[in-house]
C-alpha cells in the first residue's frame, strides 16, 4: 500500500500496555448451558465462560511498557483509519447528504473494557455500536499471517475497513434494524447477521476503490491480499479448520466465496447502492 501521503487519523485510542484483571467467580449450571449452546454454533465456549465469570472486567495496572507514539503499527492503523475517514466523508456528502462522524479505533492488548462488555483478543476485531468504537488487538494480524495464511498490509487494511463498514451501518441505522428483525424472528438471526457482515465486506471493497481512485493507495498484489484474507475468514473454512465439518445454519459472517464476492462487488462499483445485501436474492 502507498500510505506515505495518507493522513493519520486522530481517532486512535492506544490502550496497549494496560492490562485487565479478570475475576474468578463461580459458574452456575445456566452458564454451562450457555457455553454448550455457544459451542454448537461454532463459538469458542471458553470465551463465553470468561465473559460470564467477569462481564465487566477490572482495569489492572500496566503490565507492559506502552509503545512509543511513533510506533509503526500504530501509524499504519492511523493512516488506514484516516483513509477511511476521507473516503466516507466524501460518500456521505455525495450520497447521504449528511456529515460522516468517524469512529474511534481502540488498540489494546489481551482484554479491555467496552460499552458492549469485556473485549478480548480471542474475539478478533469488532465494532461496538454502543460507544461507536472499533476494537483491535494487533495480535490478530499475526494470526492472519500464521494461522490463516493471509499476510500483507492491505489484508490488514481490509480488516479495519470491514469494521469501519459496521460503523457506517450503525450511522445509517442498518444494524439497528437488523437487530430488531433478529429479535422478532430469532430463527433468522444468523441469516440476517450474514447479510450484515457481507455488506460490511462490500463497504470495505467500496472504500478501497474510492480511496485508490482519489489517492492511488493500491500497489500490485494488494487486491489479491484482501481477497485471500476474505476467503481465509469465511465461516465454512473456519468451521472446517476448527471442528472438521461445516454447519451452514451456524454461519454468521458468510462463506469464503460470499465474502470474496461482495468485497469484489464493492471494489468493482465503488457505489454504496451496489452493497444492498438485504435485497439480494442470492448471496
Amino acid at each position: 500500500m502507498r500510505l506515505d501521503d495518507s493522513p493519520e487519523s486522530e481517532n486512535v485510542e492506544d490502550r496497549r500496555g494496560m492490562g485487565m484483571r479478570l475475576g474468578g467467580g463461580k459458574l452456575g449450571i445456566g452458564a454451562i448451558i450457555l457455553a454448550l449452546v455457544a459451542m454448537y454454533f461454532g463459538v469458542d465456549p471458553s470465551v463465553v465462560l470468561q465473559v460470564l465469570q467477569d462481564p465487566a472486567g477490572q482495569q489492572a495496572p500496566a503490565t507492559a511498557t506502552a509503545p512509543p507514539a511513533n510506533d509503526p503499527q500504530r501509524r499504519f492503523v492511523a493512516k488506514v483509519l484516516g483513509e477511511t475517514e476521507e473516503t466516507w466523508q466524501a460518500i456521505f456528502r455525495d450520497h447521504a447528504k449528511r456529515s460522516y462522524v468517524p469512529p474511534k479505533l481502540v488498540l489494546y492488548t489481551g482484554a479491555t473494557n467496552t460499552a458492549c462488555g469485556t473485549g478480548r483478543a480471542a474475539m478478533g476485531p469488532f465494532y461496538c455500536p454502543a460507544d461507536s468504537k472499533v476494537y483491535l488487538d494487533l495480535s490478530f494480524f499475526d494470526d492472519m499471517k500464521r494461522r490463516f495464511q493471509a499476510p500483507g498490509d492491505f489484508a490488514q487494511a481490509y480488516v479495519i475497513a470491514h469494521e469501519v463498514g459496521h460503523h457506517v451501518q450503525h450511522l445509517l441505522g442498518i444494524s439497528e434494524r437488523v437487530t430488531s428483525l433478529q429479535q422478532e424472528n430469532p430463527r433468522q438471526a444468523n441469516a440476517l447477521s450474514v447479510r450484515l457482515e457481507l455488506q460490511a465486506d462490500c463497504y470495505a471493497g467500496l472504500w478501497a476503490k474510492q480511496a485508490d481512485s482519489a489517492r492511488h493507495i493500491l500497489e500490485s498484489g494488494d487486491v489479491e491480499e484482501a481477497l485471500n484474507a476474505a476467503s481465509a475468514i469465511g465461516d465454512d473454512r473456519l468451521q472446517k479448520q476448527s471442528q472438521g465439518y461445516v454447519v451452514p445454519d451456524a454461519f454468521t459472517h458468510g462463506t469464503s466465496a460470499q465474502r470474496v464476492r461482495w468485497f469484489k462487488r464493492g471494489l468493482a462499483s465503488g457505489d454504496p447502492r451496489q452493497c444492498d445485501t438485504f435485497s439480494a436474492q442470492a448471496l
